[in-house]
């Protein structure tokens, strides 16, 4: 069986404890990033995600910065296929990987909103932007691993004699992770991920995903070497009822507008469209302790636990008994919620599943 690992997640657009109330608000800042990084390291977090939509900092500036104010997280930080030439990318990423030791991992994101993509001057549809990260996925690859010079001929992109300076730290090159629900964005796990990261669903749903994308990746002959995880949101309380109350707080007096916008600005993204499903489907809870309540008011990852550590302990169980080995999980707010994984859930993950969680 495969190491357990938990990532956690930089707000770098802002945190909050309620969606619905500006006077809740916490702007991003040096001090408010240096409270979650260090709140995740404390915590035992292996990784922070670092987002990466129109109304977060550069994530790679911020990762870059986070880096040197921390001491052994690694920085999983976005690829965008059309955003930076690929030769460049993967100079950045290994300048990255050397100077760090190793610490960062590349998440590929086609990008959930077409609106977005438009107004930064990606002029790609979703389906192209699937091919093209294909394509400079391959690239990558190939000039982390080529002993030579390499040339390249493709739908996108052409190279003559490419080379880069420094090799990769990590060796044969960082791990890639993904996160999508479309058919196109399981094709590119199947054939680059190391880590596939399904966002909130039904547990006999992502079995059946994982079936899916295991057979794509044996087809690449990757069956044995993608993994799965999931990304979700946590709302753990030492109560049942004080977890319910933070997470309805966190929606209090969100308007329809709010909603509405969600719904039709990520309107693009499969995975999107199939949290605004299961919220339509099944109400607020599409299982004792998965809340569907922040599909109204964020983007991405919808999904929450919500529990007392009992509960918020057994939810992400049932994922790793399905076969799940790496979450991705946030909180509000971020630093407290990191603490409260690590003196409450962790424990009890640990002593169920020795031998497969880091000290």
């Amino acid at each position: 069986m495969r190491p357990l690992e938990f990532g956690w997640f930089l707000p770098t657009s802002g945190d909050t404890t309620c969606y619905g109330d500006a006077a809740a608000q916490i702007p991003p800042s040096l001090a408010m990033f240096d409270r979650v990084v260090a709140a995740a390291e404390a915590a035992g977090f292996e990784y922070l995600l670092v987002p990466v939509s129109t109304a977060c900092w550069d994530a790679y500036i911020a990762s870059a910065v986070m880096i040197g104010r921390s001491q052994s997280i690694r920085m999983l930080v976005a690829a965008r296929p059309g955003y930076v030439n690929p030769v460049l990318l993967a100079k950045m990423i290994t300048a990255f990987d050397q100077l760090s030791g190793g610490r960062v991992a590349v998440n590929l994101i086609a990008g959930q909103s077409d609106t977005e993509t438009a107004a930064e001057g990606i002029r790609w549809s979703k389906e192209e932007r699937y091919a093209l990260m294909d394509e400079e996925v391959s690239i990558l690859k190939a000039l982390w691993t080529s002993k030579g010079a390499l040339n390249f001929e493709g739908r996108f992109h052409t190279l003559r004699g490419a080379r880069i300076a420094p090799p990769p730290f990590q060796q044969p090159h960082p791990r890639f992770y993904l996160g999508g629900g479309s058919g196109q964005a399981w094709e590119i796990s199947a054939k680059h991920a190391d880590v596939h990261l399904f966002w909130g669903d039904t547990p006999d749903r992502i079995a059946a995903n994982m079936r899916d994308i295991r057979a794509l990746a044996a087809v690449h002959g990757r069956a044995d070497d993608i993994g799965f995880g999931m990304r979700l949101q946590i709302v753990c309380r030492e109560t049942e009822e004080a977890a319910w109350d933070a997470a309805h707080e966190l929606v209090r007096d969100t308007t329809e507008g709010q909603a509405r916008y969600i719904r039709e600005h990520y309107a693009s993204s499969a995975a999107n469209r199939r949290v605004q499903e299961l919220a339509r489907t099944h109400g607020e809870l599409i299982a004792p302790h998965l809340w569907t309540g922040i599909t109204r008011v964020r983007p991405g990852a919808g999904i929450a636990i919500v529990g007392n550590p009992e509960q918020c302990a057994d939810t992400l169980q049932q994922f790793i008994d399905l076969g799940c080995h790496s979450f991705c999980l946030s909180g509000y707010l971020h630093d407290a919620e990191a603490e409260r994984f690590a003196r409450l859930v962790r424990p009890i993950l640990a002593e169920r599943n020795r031998g497969r969680m880091a000290a």
